[in-house]
Order: structure tokens, then C-alpha cells, then sequence
């Protein structure tokens, strides 16, 4: 798999935060996490890219906002075995 750049806004007591967290340990993703609530340069690095919520994802030079685990794959390169996969067969009862 590529390398990427993660970096993860978070902040304190948010679910959706945890929520991202634990997709990217899942995935064996390498990233940085940087908790605005605990410091105050991070929040204005966060303000900077005109972002002022969290959970706030840059892979490489690409941001998800939010808990979005399709955007996250699709963004890191990760093949997606959800509700849209694509088959070689159609099959008619």
C-alpha cells in the first residue's frame, strides 16, 4: 500500500474522533494525531485550513471532515468491500 501523510484533528471527548482513530489502527494506517483541547497551536493550524471541527483528516493534500469510513478508504487507497462492489457476473432467478 502507499505511503501517506495522516494527520487527525481531534479533540477531547468526541466519539466521532475515537471512531477515526480506531479505523486507521484497524487499517495499520500510520498518522499524527493533534488534540486541539490540549493545544491551543494545533486549533489554530486546524482554523488556517478553514476547518473548526473535529474529527478533521488530511491524507496527504486531501481532507475528510467528519467520521466518513468510505471517503477515509477511498482517500488512503483502500479497497472498499461494501454495498457498491462491482461484479464480473449477473446472476437472474
Amino acid at each position: 500500500m502507499n505511503q501517506h501523510r495522516v494527520v487527525v484533528y481531534t479533540s477531547n471527548q468526541c466519539s466521532d474522533c475515537e471512531q477515526v482513530l480506531t479505523k486507521l489502527k484497524e487499517w495499520d494506517i500510520e498518522y499524527e494525531e493533534k488534540n486541539i483541547s490540549q493545544v491551543q497551536s494545533y486549533f489554530k493550524e486546524l482554523q488556517n485550513q478553514k476547518v473548526y471541527g473535529t474529527p478533521a483528516t488530511f491524507i496527504n493534500d486531501e481532507k475528510v471532515l467528519g467520521y466518513q469510513e468510505h471517503k477515509l478508504k477511498r482517500t488512503l487507497g483502500i479497497k472498499d468491500a461494501g454495498r457498491f462492489q462491482d461484479t464480473d457476473t449477473i446472476h437472474f432467478s
